[in-house]
């Protein structure tokens, strides 16, 4: 059933049964939300940077490190 359908057939309903169509549909979403946000705070961590590819390793991040402060303090300045 298309979105098309579904408000031909509601704009048929009294005002009454529209109004509960309405507060049945937002208890829906409401409950689905809150299913949603429950399953995002419960993700790990751990996983956020897993596409970011393999972690460098202790000795790469140790010569990234002593080639960065080999000329600090500089003597120019």
């Amino acid at each position: 059933m298309s979105l098309k359908e579904v408000l031909r057939l509601a704009k048929q309903l009294l005002t009454v049964d529209k109004v509960r169509l309405i507060q049945q549909i937002a208890a829906d979403i409401e409950c689905e939300l809150t299913d949603q946000s429950s399953i995002v705070k419960s993700k790990s961590l751990w996983g956020l940077c897993a596409d970011l590819g393999k972690v460098p390793s202790a000795v790469e991040i140790d010569t990234a490190r002593s080639e960065e402060w080999a000329s600090f303090p500089r003597e120019d300045i």
